[in-house]
């Protein structure tokens, strides 16, 4: 194992060219159920956010998200996709009788007609299809507007800066159905970041990042030029996968996970999926304070002895394969499956690219090298069984 060292650990982890640990800008406010919530400032949207909020894609309780709102987390995030359109339903059923100042709402929309292999937006995708989305996620959250509407899995400069796109993130704003606009992005994350300030239309970045990605100088780059120019971000994909190993024996220690994360100044929230009660309780320990205890350094060092289960999506893997799979993608879906347990979410991703079963069959060999060093033929194969599962057996 490498040597633990606590300067070399946070200086290499992803404070970047700034320097800086906690900012001066994090505040401390009294939460309703009384406890103390750590703030930050969601970049020039102004709005103030506790450090803690609640991915809501895997939860399909309506009493863990009262949890998390007596708690004090003040922000959900869902999208027009997730669990069929329930999950929007649950949290408008949830939220239709309680203050709309008490809460932000966010939500996205992958644009119809992309290609999800490369990404591009093709001659099927429309305004009007994109906004029809948007009002169909708005009457599912019995709402007249969210706080936060993205442009879901953006992965290239050329999809970001489409002229019919940027004109119906516009439009929501325009017409009063969303405050703020950004995009959500798992790969080409720099590249994302970088063509949204040139945009200048997006506010705030949903992007991937934990500690597994300390090495990663380009995003951290990009997260501090996109901060100078005012864009808020927020942070999605926290625990890496949730575990270290495969066999699921070494979890990631949460907190130390969170904490890591907000040694960054320019992450103003994170979006955790818990699912649980107990997951709940332990994330919001990061309200005790965010400086890292040495035991909590060590852990996520000694992670580097393990693969896990998080694709940073960093394409060195593009066009290795035979078969032109899309590998990145793939493995998000391993994760899903085998690290979170969501079938229906890693089912999801097989049938959005059109995946069957057993693609790699026949193949003389693999021909990808993973950087995280992933067993990718074994991934791919375990994964696309689901294919062979009935749908109602998922759903």
């Amino acid at each position: 194992m490498t040597r633990f060292n606590r300067r070399n650990f946070l200086k290499s982890s992803l404070i970047g060219a700034s320097g800086m640990l906690v900012s001066g800008s994090v505040k401390a406010s009294t939460a309703r159920a009384g406890t103390e919530m750590i703030t930050r400032t969601l970049g020039k949207t102004g709005l103030e956010l506790p450090i803690l909020s609640m991915g809501v894609m895997r939860a399909d309780t309506p009493t863990l998200v009262k949890a998390a709102y007596d708690a004090g987390i003040k922000h959900f995030d869902t999208a027009h996709g997730y669990q069929r359109g329930k999950n929007e339903e649950m949290l408008g059923e949830f939220f239709k009788d309680r203050p709309r100042d008490s809460f932000t709402i966010a939500t996205k929309v992958i644009p119809p007609g992309i290609n999800r292999k490369t990404g591009e937006l093709g001659s099927e995708f429309t305004k009007e299809g994109f906004l029809e989305m948007a009002d169909i996620s708005l009457e599912r959250l019995q709402m007249d507007y969210v706080d936060i509407f993205y442009h879901h899995l953006a992965s290239s400069r050329e999809t970001l800066l489409n002229e019919d796109m940027l004109a119906a993130l516009k439009q929501l704003k325009q017409e009063g159905k969303a405050k703020h606009v950004g995009v959500s992005t798992h790969k080409n994350q720099a590249e994302v970041i970088r063509a949204a300030i040139e945009g200048g239309v997006h506010e705030v970045i949903l992007v991937a990042i934990n500690f597994t990605m300390k090495d990663d100088k380009d995003l951290m780059d990009a997260i501090e030029e996109g901060a100078a120019a005012g864009l808020g971000f927020i942070a999605m994909k926290t625990m890496a996968g949730g575990f270290h190993d495969e066999e699921k024996k070494i979890p990631v220690n949460g907190v130390a996970a969170l904490k890591w994360v907000y040694q960054n100044p320019h992450i103003t929230t994170s979006i955790p999926g818990f699912t649980k009660f107990d997951e709940l309780q332990t994330d919001l320990e990061i309200m005790n304070g965010l400086e890292m205890t040495d035991e909590e350094m060590e852990h996520l060092l000694a992670a580097s002895e393990h693969t896990g289960f998080f694709c940073s999506g960093c394409t060195g893997c593009q066009h290795q394969c035979r078969r032109d799979l899309p590998v990145s993608d793939l493995m998000r879906a391993y994760m899903y499956t085998y690290a979170y347990g969501n079938l229906e979410k890693g089912r999801e991703i097989l049938d959005e690219y059109g995946v069957d079963v057993d693609p790699c069959k026949g193949c003389p060999g693999c021909t990808v090298t993973c950087s995280s060093g992933f067993p990718v033929a074994e991934r791919i194969a375990r994964v696309s069984r689901l294919k062979d599962v009935p749908e109602d057996f998922i759903t």
